[in-house]
């Protein structure tokens, strides 16, 4: 969202300050004038890339039909006998066998990864068995625990980092941090708003026989309700992923012991860490892929800890069989079937012994723990499938056309006499001004409690007041000049 309320023209006299009683709508105004026009940019790109990557789960199955699929058939191999057809298919290349998904239904593909030098953080490379034949439908390097396949790991990046690493991940957590402000000053000036007016259906339905400004007013504040708790919820879930705000985020979680459960892999009776989501290793998986395994794993095993992991908690056919990642760790079976119902039960098995030493199961997760589980499906598009991919990218398209309907707005309020200037005026300065002292002291709290939790509302809102000041400083001695 950017402009909201239509205002008078700026006059060149020294603004009067606010009556007592009307301050807190002309600051909302200014916050969501200055908020819009200054971060307007970064929620466009994080919503158009966004309302890209919730497609692209049903994409890859287009793109890559030949790797995931293969036809069905009334046979089917061991997991040995397929890790033995991906082995032959790398050669002498130097890879480590770290995990295996086996193929989840008829017509389906397994999937054979490895560790390999060359590759990024939480990447695997990904050989791809036909499970009735043995035959090779694909060699690809995989991304986080979702598995994204090249295209969408592309996009992901795009849409987490702009391809531009740590630094670029300071784009999306902007925009994300900013995305809820923004949408609650919106809202604010919508409430102001339909108290006032008598066309209150113009709040909630575009009225197409404006025109101009008007026009875009109405379009922008009628659509702006309507993808408010979307938006809401997507700066709130999008926030995990940063780099300041999901720092407090993970220290939050851990003071309330909201923590995701998983399974401790030690046998020599250590604890290990048990939030798979602390690392936030990649938007695709979010969380970074655990530790590479040791290279030792004996194909023939994959078989014998995914039957015992069926017989005990295990029952779906999305799994992912994990090596021990370290000598004196045990084997993970886990489950990562991400749509509804939700199924991330995992054991934890003894090699030597063949004996469960742990298990995970979602249904006795904490409520909080299943919040966050789905929040991050669903801001992800794997929730609901198809039907959750399309309401992501219509919201996110919404977001994006309220910052372009936000700029036209600014470009119409442009003034066309003398003095003419490239763009409309912000609000009239001065809202603190009218202001009682405790509204002036809840003002200052809130702020410097948000530029605590979102860092970078905090620097960047400095700046805003910067700006502020220096274009105030400038009209004013044009003022005087005059």
């Amino acid at each position: 969202m950017t402009t909201t309320l239509t205002q008078p023209a700026e006059s060149t006299h020294p603004p009067r300050p606010a009556r007592r009683g009307g301050w807190f709508g002309p600051l909302l105004l200014r916050l969501h004038f200055y908020a819009g026009i200054l971060v307007g940019p970064f929620i466009l790109i994080a919503a158009t890339s966004g309302a890209l990557y919730a497609l692209t789960p049903t994409i890859e199955q287009i793109v890559y039909q030949d790797e995931l699929h293969a036809p069905a058939t009334g046979t089917r191999l061991t997991l040995a006998e397929q890790i033995g057809a991906a082995q032959a298919h790398l050669g002498d290349a130097d890879a480590t066998l770290s995990a295996v998904r086996p193929a989840p239904e008829p017509g389906d593909t397994t999937r054979i990864m490895y560790a390999q030098d060359g590759l990024g953080e939480s990447e695997s490379r990904a050989v791809f068995v036909d499970p009735g034949t043995g035959e090779i439908r694909g060699d690809l390097t995989v991304y986080g625990t979702s598995g994204a396949l090249p295209l969408r790991t592309w996009i992901d990046q795009l849409h987490r980092s702009l391809h531009l690493g740590d630094v670029g991940r300071l784009y999306s957590e902007l925009a994300a941090s900013w995305l809820g402000i923004v949408a609650l000053a919106g809202l604010g000036l919508w409430i102001v708003r339909i108290r006032k007016t008598r066309a209150k259906k113009d709040m909630i339905r575009p009225n197409r026989t404006h025109k101009g400004y008007r026009g875009l007013f109405t379009w922008h504040t009628s659509v702006g309700i309507w993808v408010l708790l979307g938006a809401l919820f997507l700066s709130a879930t999008g926030i995990t992923w940063s780099q300041y705000a999901g720092g407090n985020v993970s220290n939050l979680r851990a003071a309330l012991d909201w923590g995701t459960p998983a399974v401790n892999t030690s046998l020599t009776g250590e604890e290990a860490a048990a939030d798979e989501h602390a690392g936030h290793g990649g938007h695709a998986g979010h969380g970074a892929a655990s530790a590479e395994a040791t290279g030792d794993a004996n194909p023939a095993t994959f078989d014998a800890v995914l039957a015992i992991a069926q017989r005990t908690n295990v029952n779906t056919g999305l799994v992912e069989i994990k090596p021990p990642a370290e000598p004196g760790a045990a084997w993970v079976v886990q489950e990562i079937q991400r749509s509804y119902p939700t199924e991330v039960d995992a054991v934890a098995i003894d090699g030597t012994t063949m004996q469960v030493v742990d298990r995970a199961d979602f249904a006795e997760f904490t409520l909080a723990a299943k919040l966050t589980r789905w929040g991050i499906d669903i801001h992800m598009g794997s929730m609901f499938g198809l039907a959750n991919q399309i309401a992501l990218f219509v919201l996110a398209a919404g977001i994006a056309t309220m910052v372009v309907l936000g700029y036209l707005m600014w470009w119409k309020r442009r003034p066309t006499r003398e003095p003419r200037t490239p763009f409309g005026r912000p609000p009239a300065r001065g809202a603190l001004r009218g202001a009682p002292w405790w509204g002036v002291g809840a003002v200052v709290a809130a702020g410097i409690a948000i530029g605590w939790w979102l860092p970078l509302v905090g620097w960047t809102l400095v700046a805003f007041m910067a700006i502020d000041l220096v274009v105030g400083a400038v009209r004013a001695r044009r003022s005087r000049a005059s």
